[in-house]
């Protein structure tokens, strides 16, 4: 009898029964599929939602649905999230933080006269000031003797649990009701998304009709939130900016922090996660604090953007009001829109209406940066947000640059190629694990590397200027001598030229009466 099998799955060494053997054969190499630039990882304060959770979402309402309102308030992730949306990010993974005394809304149903006893009591599922935008209503249900609860929140469908029957034993019925709103009806009515019940002390009451109720005493527990809450701790239980690790986000931003003693942590978390860490200055910062900030810090790293703090106006739609806000929120959106390759440099920011150093824009005032101050911060590793730009008269980020001091990696496209390409070969070289070392390997692996970075060059990622050949994959016996392979240790080396990016455009000109000038 013939037998078909997949390739490596037949054991050929072993075979005894003389027989036909057809063994399916596939490419041993293997097409890397390159990592996402544009996921954006925000931690910060909120009105609603899960703590400590890493919650994906791609617009404002799924962030208001996630994390509630936006805030007026210093830590505030909806407005992180909203600048950047501004920009052209739309992949952002959310994380909320408390200071530890946050509370849900809550209310009764059918409380009793003594005011302390009920059969059952709502509760919000999450901590919050939004619970209490919560309502709900007990009705006749749709089947006889039945009743029904419908609740109500913002940016949610209402949630209607239904017929639940009315028993006999009032007890039975309200064991009944908590059960449908925790547990669930049925495969299409699953358990409340908004709230929770839990049984009072007079489970006795008969059930009656109760109309529209909100939910009160639910609290965000933002006040006493600091810079080190958001940075948070690692271990076994993460929390801030730690809940992000394995989220696979590009870049990513506390909002509101502008504590320059949390830099050094920021960077080595972004280099361990190959993550763009973006921050800024404290409002109304000066050009001399920031430039001494580098040396004073200690930091010197390229996976660190830190902005000067001259914060941005901006209109705040959600709350109808005019806002100061902080720069990393449009910048972390611009580059998320940008491919890799792209510094920010010269790239248009929207929804800027005006900038600490330059007033707002219907002030009429327009105060600009001097070149002195422009080399000042960025011989310091300090970019800015300002206008005009090189081309023309918008706001843009003015140097594309990030902290580290070596010249050959302190722009935004260093970082962010040289992550991209680092997480995609980690997501995809690990398939030749476990396969005997051989000149089969060796070509498979070059093959795969050679494909990929052959790719890169085809979109634009990785060149150079004379348009040569940039990059280069070596993995044989030349750097794989025998007495490492029979250790089990394999390397392959690769070289990759990324482009050169026009900073300091210098044109010529000869001008003058005397001046011929000959055209073919």
């Amino acid at each position: 009898m013939t037998v078909i099998s997949q390739s490596g799955t037949l054991n050929t060494s072993s075979l005894t029964v003389p027989d036909l053997y057809i063994q399916i054969q596939t490419s041993g190499t293997t097409s890397l599929s390159g990592a996402q630039t544009d996921i954006v990882g925000i931690v910060g304060t909120c009105s609603w939602g899960p703590k400590n959770t890493p919650l994906v979402f791609g617009t404002s309402a799924e962030r208001a649905a996630y994390f509630g309102s936006m805030q007026d308030s210093s830590f505030d992730l909806a407005t992180i999230a909203s600048t950047a949306i501004l920009q052209g990010a739309s992949n952002f993974v959310g994380v909320r933080v408390t200071d530890g005394t946050d509370t849900v809304g809550s209310a009764p149903i059918l409380q009793q006269s003594d005011n302390e006893t009920y059969p059952v009591l709502i509760k919000s599922k999450y901590t919050g000031s939004e619970s209490n935008n919560i309502s709900f209503n007990l009705s006749p249900g749709s089947a006889p003797k039945s009743w029904k609860i419908t609740v109500t929140m913002p940016n949610y469908l209402p949630e209607t649990f239904d017929n639940i029957i009315q028993q006999t034993d009032n007890s039975v019925f309200w064991n009944n009701f908590v059960s449908a709103i925790n547990n669930g009806q049925s495969s299409t009515r699953g358990p409340s998304s908004i709230i929770t019940a839990a049984l009072g002390t007079a489970v006795d009451v008969t059930p009656s009709a109760v109309s529209t109720t909100a939910l009160t005493g639910g609290t965000d527990g933002n006040s006493g939130v600091t810079a080190s809450t958001l940075l948070g701790s690692d271990g076994l239980t993460r929390t801030g900016m730690y809940a992000l690790r394995g989220q696979k986000c590009s870049l990513a931003v506390l909002a509101g922090v502008t504590d320059d003693t949390t830099w050094s942590t920021q960077a080595e978390f972004g280099l361990s996660e190959g993550i763009y860490m973006i921050t800024s200055g404290a409002p109304s910062e000066s050009v001399e604090t920031a430039s001494a900030k580098r040396n004073s810090v200690g930091v010197d790293s390229y996976s660190l953007k830190a902005m000067l703090g001259d914060w941005l106006y901006w209109y705040d739609s959600e709350n109808s009001l005019t806002r100061l806000v902080p720069p990393t929120g449009f910048v972390a959106g611009r580059l998320a829109a940008l491919s890799p390759q792209l510094p920010s440099l010269n790239k248009q920011i929207y929804g800027v209406i005006g900038s600490q150093k330059s007033g707002l824009v219907s002030s009429g005032q327009n105060s600009t940066y001097s070149s002195a101050e422009l080399t000042s911060l960025f011989t310091n590793g300090i970019d800015v947000i300002c206008n005009p730009a090189p081309g023309g008269s918008y706001w843009t980020v003015r140097a594309g640059i990030n902290i580290s001091s070596n010249s050959a990696n302190n722009g935004d496209e260093y970082t962010r190629v040289t992550n991209f390409i680092s997480e995609t070969l980690a997501n995809g070289m690990g398939i030749y694990i476990g396969q005997p070392i051989s000149p089969t390997l060796f070509t498979d692996i070059e093959a795969t590397l050679t494909g990929f970075l052959s790719d890169l060059e085809q979109q634009g990622v990785i060149g150079t200027a004379s348009g040569s050949t940039p990059y280069s994959v070596i993995c044989s016996t030349t750097n794989n001598p025998q007495s490492r392979t029979s250790l089990g240790f394999l390397q392959a080396d690769i070289n990759v030229t990324y482009f050169g990016i026009n900073k300091k455009f210098i044109v010529n000109i000869t001008g003058g009466a005397g001046v011929t000038v000959s055209s073919n």
